[in-house]
């Protein structure tokens, strides 16, 4: 891949500024986190950004006391050693401020990082499948989580920026006072580092940016290498040398323009200082020729000298840290995006229900389900996954779905299940378009197993409760799902029965073969007591026998309730009330096993197909 195409689009002054609107939303959020900690850390601040100018002030004092009594016939050291007390004061108060504010920022930083990953989470959950499923939608994700820490330390950047602000004043006022002229030289010592980092404002959030695909492949890539899930293969195929030599490579190049931009700040940084550092010293002559020149006592040139380091210094230090604020705040702009983000089809569109009044779901389904005309393509396809399909799913009724690869049987469920929103036509319940019901209160009524199910790396008793996650601490409840789906021949294998840990992730895991992880997977259909169950082809790793045993018990103790099967073994769905068959995202056939059976058309040829595989 060439360097060229990785190059990081420079983001604008206008732009970089125009991100900090969203600081005050984020100190309110900070805020929220804990209000106390949140304004003992202020009050913190603004007393340690007063401390600098008092005690370069007391030292003043010290030295002309010193300079006086070394003058005098007389000494009286009273005063002097006040003045010490009262700098020792000065300095004990400013280290255990200075303790409280970190201890503070640390404390509010983890409890904001915390709470800011869970809105994360919980937004994610918000969001339709279509936009989990879009590239562009996972760019912004991956920019709103990366830099959960960055957040943290913009925190401390703000609250440190308004504390130097205060010192500043206070050392300017100081200056001031004795020497008007210092200003110009100030204001000279400090202008090369603005010149710096004007010039190099919003560059790494520009690579970082322009990079979030790359890094989600590094991520990926680092996964596929080192992960129990994909060993199998990496080793079978000896894939280890391609995907090491992909990382190295993806990684070079990232390395080759992170590197360039660091040599270009390093370089340009040592020449604005060294002029800087020029203004300084220009400075300090000045002091040093009016302090031998007797218009300036011993104690001046101290608290000048100090007072203009210092100022430079914090000058240099707020403008640094001005950029680097901006350049978060980018990360700051990603971040409360893509909280605002709408629900919706796309990542730009807001769903045409997403402002319409919810309509309560009926207390008991009467008629049950209906597809008029349906058609869907995905997000930025032309390619139509099912056109013109029309059926009814009536209640209590077990409807199975039959097709090949690719005709549709998965999207059907999805639309069913509100992951998607029907390209064309619609789809009821009980007459109503299903868009009109609140979505969490729609999908409470199914209980739902997909092929794909999870394997979740926790105990084996939340594996089943996830299925009614607030019936977690019913052990009772879990106990009779586990029956149901004759997991309980699983858990009797188990050292630790329900507490046993699943998967190799974590220490003391066990993982289960496939059909052992589907019985687990089908007890949490059982968990819910839903109106309607839909099965997507959840017991392929059982063997015929074991399959049909699950669906004729499936079947039994489902009895009046709607359910949905999706199977590629005949043996199996012959058992539903009715079965569509499925070609090229259109219906084909609907009817009973005997009615298709007879049609003499796919279904009829593809069972036929799989009994002689059989003989």
């Amino acid at each position: 891949m060439p360097l060229q195409s990785f190059k990081p689009q420079r983001v604008s002054l206008k732009e970089s500024f125009a991100t900090l609107k969203f600081i005050p939303r984020f100190f309110g959020e900070i805020r929220k986190v804990n209000p106390a900690l949140f304004y003992t850390n202020l009050i913190c601040r603004i007393i340690s950004a007063l401390l600098p100018v008092s005690m370069l002030w007391v030292g003043k004092l010290i030295i002309d006391e010193i300079v006086l009594q070394i003058n005098a016939e007389t000494q009286d050291m009273d005063q002097l050693w006040l003045l010490i007390f009262l700098e020792l004061s000065l300095a004990i108060a400013s280290d255990l401020l200075s303790r409280l504010t970190t201890h503070t920022d640390a404390l509010l930083g983890d409890q904001y990082s915390i709470g800011s990953s869970v809105k994360i989470i919980r937004k994610t959950a918000e969001l339709t499948l279509s936009q989990l499923e879009d590239s562009e939608f996972y760019d912004k994700l991956e920019r709103a989580r990366q830099q959960t820490t960055g957040r943290v330390g913009l925190m401390s950047n703000i609250l440190t920026q308004g504390q130097d602000i205060i010192v500043i004043a206070s050392l300017l006022t100081g200056v001031v006072v004795f020497e008007p002229w210092l200003i110009i030289l100030l204001v000279l010592s400090i202008i090369p580092t603005i010149v710096n980092e004007i010039k190099f404002s919003g560059t790494s959030y520009s690579l970082a940016r322009s990079w979030t695909q790359e890094r989600r492949e590094l991520d990926y890539l680092r996964y596929v290498g080192a992960s129990d899930v994909t060993a199998k293969e990496v080793k079978l195929f000896g894939l280890s040398g391609y995907l090491a030599e992909r990382f190295s490579l993806l990684s070079q190049q990232y390395y080759e323009q992170s590197k360039k931009l660091s040599y270009k700040r390093a370089i340009w940084g040592s020449f604005f200082n060294i002029i800087s550092t020029c203004a300084y010293y220009g400075a300090y002559i000045l002091i040093v020729f009016r302090t031998v020149a007797g218009l300036l006592t011993i104690g001046d040139l101290t608290f000048l000298s100090g007072s203009f380091n210092r100022l430079r210094n914090k000058l240099q230090g707020l403008f640094i840290r001005f950029t680097d604020i901006t350049e978060r705040a980018l990360y700051l702009q990603d971040y409360f995006e893509f909280l605002d983000l709408r629900t919706g089809q796309r990542t730009n569109e807001i769903s045409k229900s997403a402002s319409e009044e919810k309509l309560p779901l009926p207390e008991k389904i009467k008629e049950g389900f209906e597809f008029r005309n349906v058609g869907f393509k995905y997000p930025h396809s032309e390619s139509w996954v099912i056109r013109k399909v029309s059926f009814k799913l009536l209640v209590g009724e077990k409807l199975a779905l039959v097709g090949e690869n690719g005709a549709g049987k998965s999207t059907l469920i999805k639309l069913l299940l509100q992951f998607y929103a029907p390209t064309e036509g619609e789809i009821l319940l009980d007459g109503i378009p299903i868009h009109q019901f609140d979505p969490v209160a729609y999908h409470n009524r199914f209980g739902v197993i997909f092929q794909d199910f999870v394997k979740f790396d926790l105990s084996l008793r939340e594996n089943i409760a996830v299925g009614e996650i607030q019936e977690l601490e019913n052990q009772s409840r879990i106990s009779q799902a586990a029956e149901k789906s004759l997991a309980v021949e699983v858990i009797q294998e188990l050292p630790n029965g329900y507490d046993q840990k699943l998967g190799r992730r974590f220490k003391d895991g066990k993982d289960l073969s496939g059909g052992q992880w589907q019985k687990i997977a089908m007890a949490r259909a059982y968990m819910k007591d839903a109106d309607v169950l839909i099965l997507d082809e959840p017991t392929s790793a059982l063997d015929a026998r074991a399959e049909s045993e699950t669906f004729n018990r499936f079947i039994s103790l489902t009895y009046g309730k709607t359910a949905v099967i999706i199977s590629h073994r005949f043996s199996t769905v012959r058992i539903a009330d009715r079965i569509m068959v499925l070609k090229g995202g259109s219906v084909l056939e609907i009817g009973t096993h005997e009615e298709l059976m007879a049609n003499g058309q796919l279904y009829s040829e593809l069972f036929n197909l799989q009994a002689a595989g059989y003989q």
